[in-house]
Formats: C-alpha cells, structure tokens, sequence
C-alpha cells in the first residue's frame, strides 16, 4: 500500500464502518483521492453485450448505492461501475450496526438490507450525467415490504433501461427475507419473463436492448446452478454475475464478529464464488456472458476468475483494505501481464483453467 492508502485506511478504520463509507463517497464527490491517469491498453479492451469495457476490472453494486461517485470511480482505474442496489422506494435498511470488519481475514460482514434513496434519487443523478463516457451498470432490488417483488424488478428496468449501460436484476442478496427464493426454478422463470419482457418494451426504439445480467448466490447447490442456466438459457438472458456474498463461514482468522448475520464478501469467498462460476461457465457455454465477483484482491485473482470463466470481474470489499490505489494497480498488473505473456484479448485466457476449477465439489 503506498503511504496514503495507508494513512487513509488508518483513518476510516478509526471510524465505524458505516460511517467510513459514507466519508470515502463525500471525499470521491469533491475530487479526492487524485489517481494517475487510468491505463489505456487495447489488450485490456472487451467487448460483451454489445458494450466495450476498456478493461475487465469493475467496481460492484453495494458501494456507491445511490449513483453519487460513478465517474469517479471510473477515474481511480475501473473499467467499468456498478451502481446500487437501488429499490423503487427508499428505505433506510436493516437495524444499525450492519457492517462488520473481519479485519484478519480481509473480508466484511454486512447485513444493510438494500438501504438506498430510491429510484427517483437515483435516476436524476444518472439524467445529470447522461452523455458522459464511460460504462455504468444499474443494480436494481426489491423494497423489503413489497407486495409485488416482480414488479419491482419491472419497475427498476422501466426506470433505468434508458440511462444504464447494464442492468443487473439482484436476487442473490442475504439480507431481505425471502428474496433468495427468487433464485428457485419457477420463480426464476417468471421473474426472468418479466423483466426481458419490460426491457424488450422500453429499448423497442432504442439502438440497442439493455443487456441485462443476473446476479446470483454463492450458496447454491449443483441442481440449482443447472436450473438457473436452463432459464437464463430459454429467456436469452444476456449474462449472469457470480457472486454476492455468502451466508456460511469458511476458516476465518477472526475472533470478533464471525458469529454476526449476513453476508460474508472478501478474500474467503474467492473460493467458492469462482468455483461456482466456473460451473456456470460450463452450463452456459461460452457465449453467455459472466462477471466474476469476490475475492478479488490483486491482479492474480482477477487473471485468476477470467481463466475460470469470466469475462469480466467486480471487486469492492478489498478496496476497502488496500485502499483506492488499488483498482489502477490492478489494471496495470493485467496490462504487464498481457504484454509478457503476448495477450492480444483476455478473451484468449479466459476458460484456461475452467475444469480444474468446474471440477471441484461444492460441498
């Protein structure tokens, strides 16, 4: 870490962690920290869904819920961000204290339960930016009390299919009750019809159709993953996102707060999220699109879910570690690494490790 990734951690983690969070989006909105400028490298480019990533390296949903920071997270090095998760209505979330350090471990418990403005908030910010370049997804949710969790999903692609880059339909979170049901073959398939259906409707003048993804859960056994690719399969769903967090607790060093409910993100859920992943990887085939999420914490991991099957990878909670050098870091290490080893496309290591990964047992 360089001297002021290390000084701003050791501030942030004076504070709770909530409150550092919400610090680290006010200091990106007024322009800090400053990062070089983000490598440029034509091996780094992707082009998925019809979008071109300028490298594979995105930030995930959960950190800048709201689309306040987008740009600028663009400018610490991201390829790409990934706003959310946002709910038709606002709603304050699950009771505070929701966040939890597992400092030992390099990961965080969280059980903040979609807190967020809303789609109104949201949705003003993205017209504000509109016709600024670069990629930004759209995460959207449900509302906890929801009588209709579908519709919501409905609403939030009516509502953002305009201004995202993506949009990435969130089933998979731990944290509202009930909404990893979703992820259930007959759900599934329902939900599914319903939100290509409501994407298909409002983009029927535009250029292009939205691409949408669904995020889904680490903790799902060998029958499900099968049932999730055959609908995501049979409803042309553009890409799936692997993972969000878990809800088991896999050898962590840490004495304090393990026994906290939520779910579990950082360096121990590397693991079993690219293993699923590159499961999936095998059940789609190799046109479907995957970002692979969780652990990521240096060049090597990310190089590391694209060999297992990924197009493209998401991080979040190890920037909370290493602070916000980290993403530019990445990138760089990925570019080195495309021109020691004569990459042209990373779509030329993606799969190379695949079955030693999709062979694991998940249990």
């Amino acid at each position: 870490m360089s001297l002021f990734d290390t000084l701003g951690r050791n501030l942030l983690f004076t504070l709770d962690p909530e409150a550092a969070h919400g610090l680290s989006i006010k200091a990106l909105r007024c322009g800090f920290p400053v990062q070089g400028r983000p490598v440029s490298d034509k091996r780094l480019h992707v082009s998925l869904c019809g979008i071109d990533f300028p490298n594979p390296l995105g930030m995930a949903a959960g950190y800048d819920k709201n689309a306040e920071v987008p740009d600028a997270l663009l400018g610490l090095g991201f390829g790409f961000a990934e706003v959310g998760t946002v709910t038709p209505l606002a709603q304050s979330g699950n009771p505070k204290p929701r966040i939890f350090r597992l400092t030992r471990d390099d990961a965080v418990i969280n059980r903040l339960g979609f807190n967020n403005e809303g789609h109104e908030a949201c949705e003003k910010r993205l017209v504000a930016r509109a016709g600024r370049p670069g990629v930004v997804g759209v995460n959207i949710g449900a509302n906890k009390d929801s009588a209709d969790r579908i519709a919501d999903y409905e609403l939030g692609v009516k509502r953002f299919a305009r201004y995202a880059s993506y949009l990435t339909v969130n089933i998979s979170s731990p944290n509202t009750p009930g909404l990893r049901n979703m992820q259930a073959r007959e759900s599934l398939a329902e939900l599914l019809s319903r939100v290509v259906a409501a994407r298909d409707a409002v983009t029927q003048n535009q250029p292009r159709k939205t691409p949408l993804f669904l995020k889904i859960a680490p903790d799902l056994h060998e029958a499900d993953l099968e049932d999730i690719a055959a609908e995501v399969t049979e409803k042309a769903v553009e890409g799936v996102i692997i993972s969000n967090t878990t809800i088991t607790r896999p050898r962590l060093a840490s004495s304090a707060h393990t026994g906290e409910t939520g779910g579990l993100s950082g360096k121990p859920l590397f693991e079993r999220s690219t293993i699923v992943l590159a499961k999936m990887r095998r059940l789609l085939g190799p046109q479907v699109a995957i970002i692979g999420v969780g652990g990521v914490d240096s060049t090597e991991t990310a190089l590391e879910k694209i060999r297992a099957g990924a197009d493209l990878v998401q991080l979040y909670t190890s920037m909370i570690y290493a602070g916000p050098s980290l993403p530019g870091k990445i990138v760089r290490g990925m570019a080195q690494f495309a021109a020691s080893e004569g990459i042209a496309s990373f779509r030329d290591l993606r799969d190379t490790r695949l079955a030693q990964w999709a062979d694991r047992p998940l249990d």
